[in-house]
């Protein structure tokens, strides 16, 4: 029995220990161990996730919520205590408890609002590992500063405007404008020029009077000046540089050449019937659209935007050289000037300011619907001095020839120099109010002013009645066109052709200096390059423009999106102009 018994004892222990060794080397479960292990793992990281989505988003909200309380607090047009604005936006949010603290720095012409918050975040799975909250923490600071700006708005008036309505857009856009940027300067901090421009610009004679400008010509509201090619090596205009005021004379582009005498236009009509027509003036004494001095006057600004009349050549680079004048530090003399004169407002004393001027914005909005025209300047020789044209108490001009005329072109007999145009005749002497005899009487005749000039015993002959004229007071009454075709071109023959030669020598010899569209470009853009240079911000606006004048504009802004192509006649002009307005307002708001 014990035998037995041991031997079942022995038996069972055997089996034990064969089931323990067999399952030492069974592998099975080592793969529900490692699965448990990644199981653990993923869940932890997930954990984490979780954790790291909720703490940034309670991070983001905060931020958000301090950068939206502290830009509406520093608003200078706020009128509740900044800090009180601060806290009611976070109590709103309810985040109130997490703001910090909150600082208010206000000056003269400035506030400035920062603040500090943090908010804890409780972590649900990271607490596994010992983490068990996370400190978001935000801060932010807003400020506003009541910015110096100098804006120059650069505006075409060019007769192309009449097409579609254009002019018509541009003062419904433009005087929103001006209503836009001016609202609520009551610090007289920024100011708007209007530059209009066409063929030239008639910067006006308060301002014309300040530069170093020769060739007089006293005719009034005629104050272009002619920019010679030194004037665009800098951005402004010196003061000093010696500059020919421009003569109140056309283009030499288009003319009625009639074969019969028609009265000259003084004043340009230009809907006179189309027989009678001569070319438009070169420089418009419209008074509307002469240059408007720094005003932030909104009501009169927009009288004249209102009253802008299109008419004229287009010369971009003439608009823009005028809208630096008036932005350039060069010019603060001139400003000064003006100040005392009483032509700018005192508030607007020791500008423009430098262009590195901290706080201080300067502006130039350009627009324009063409491209440039060739811009002709009067030849030295017919700025000054006496014409060969005289005028007759009647109102009647005549003109007298050298003699002899005996060429075979020429139709008048010889000895009798002076055509008379409205007669279509030609006389031994000056028209004086009265037709001559048919027979010249002898020199010494003390009835008329007799004299051999070049000792050839060829007498010339004028008359008591009527006076020479100078040649700004030519061009003071008379377009280049009607003096090349009725005086010069007319009378000398009856064939269209010799006409039409004769008529293209006068102009020639009048006006042979020109500005090639090509020389205007270039112009513009250095201008355009000086100005974004010295951190003058440059806003171009092309309005339903020819390719190049599209490609001008683009090329002179101050970025791609400083640039606006418009091509809807009727409401793209004003989206463009308060895009202006609102990014020039955005310019005022540091972050």
């Amino acid at each position: 029995m014990l035998n037995a018994r041991v031997c079942a004892k022995g038996g069972i222990k055997g089996r034990i220990m064969r089931h323990l060794r067999r399952f030492g080397r069974d592998e099975d479960g080592s793969m529900i161990i490692f699965s448990l292990f990644i199981f653990l793992l993923m869940l932890m990281i997930g954990g984490m996730a979780v954790d790291l989505m909720r703490f940034e988003t309670n991070r983001a909200r905060l931020q958000a919520t301090l950068d939206r309380a502290v830009l509406a607090a520093a608003d200078l047009d706020q009128m509740m205590d900044p800090e009180s604005v601060v806290r009611d936006y976070f109590n709103k949010a309810g985040l109130l408890d997490q703001l910090a603290s909150v600082t208010v720095v206000q000056t003269f012409n400035s506030r400035s609002v920062s603040a500090v918050a943090a908010i804890e975040v409780d972590m649900m799975f990271m607490g596994m590992l010992g983490i068990e909250m996370l400190e978001a923490p935000a801060a932010g600071m807003a400020r506003e500063i009541v910015t110096d700006i100098e804006i120059a708005l650069v505006l075409d008036v060019s007769g192309s405007m009449r097409d579609f309505n254009k002019i018509g857009n541009l003062r419904a856009a433009a005087s929103e404008f001006v209503a836009t940027v001016l609202a609520g300067d009551v610090n007289n901090k920024i100011s708007v020029s209007i530059v209009p421009f066409n063929a030239q610009v008639n910067i006006g004679a308060p301002l014309r009077a300040r530069y170093n400008v020769t060739d007089l010509n006293g005719i009034t509201n005629s104050n272009c000046i002619d920019l010679l090619p030194a004037v665009f090596a800098g951005p402004g205009i010196s003061p000093t540089l010696a500059m020919p005021q421009s003569g109140y004379f056309d283009s030499r582009s288009s003319t009625t050449r009639n074969s019969n005498y028609y009265a000259p236009q003084t004043p340009y009509v230009p809907t006179a019937p189309a027989a009678y027509h001569d070319a438009a003036p070169t420089c418009k004494t419209l008074p509307n659209n002469i240059v408007r001095l720094p005003s932030n006057n909104i009501g009169i600004l927009q009288s004249q935007i209102n009253a802008l009349t299109a008419d004229g050549n287009t010369s971009i680079t003439l608009g823009m050289k005028w809208g630096m004048a008036l932005l350039d530090p060069g010019s603060q003399g001139i400003y000064t000037n003006l100040i005392g004169s009483g032509n700018i407002s005192a508030n607007y004393a020791g500008r423009p300011y430098a262009y590195n001027r901290p706080n201080t914005l300067k502006v130039v909005v350009v627009m324009t619907d063409g491209d440039h025209v060739p811009s002709y300047l009067l030849n030295a020789a017919y700025r000054s001095g006496n014409s060969p044209i005289y005028k007759a108490t009647d109102g009647r001009f005549s003109i007298q020839f050298a003699l002899p005329l005996a060429s075979p072109a020429t139709s008048p007999p010889a000895g009798y120099p002076f055509y008379v145009p409205h007669l279509s005749q030609w006389h031994w002497r000056v028209w004086n109010g009265g037709t001559p005899p048919a027979v010249p009487p002898a020199c010494a005749n003390n009835n008329d002013l007799a004299s051999d000039p070049d000792g050839k015993g060829i007498c010339i002959r004028t008359a008591s009645g009527a006076t020479v004229q100078t040649w700004p007071e030519v061009w003071s009454q008379l377009r280049m066109s009607w003096v090349g075709w009725q005086l010069y071109a007319r009378g000398m023959s009856s064939n269209s052709t010799t006409r039409t030669t004769l008529y293209n020598n006068a102009m020639a010899a009048f006006s042979s200096n020109s500005i090639s569209p090509a020389a205007m470009d270039t112009q513009l853009q250095a201008t355009c390059q000086q100005a974004r240079a010295n951190g003058v911000v440059v806003f171009g606006i092309a309005f339903l423009a020819p390719v190049n004048g599209e490609a001008q504009i683009a090329g002179c802004s101050s970025s791609t999106s400083h640039y606006y192509e418009v091509n809807d006649a009727n409401t793209g002009l004003g989206d463009a102009f308060r895009s202006i307005a609102g990014q020039i307002n955005a310019l005022r708001l540091v972050q």
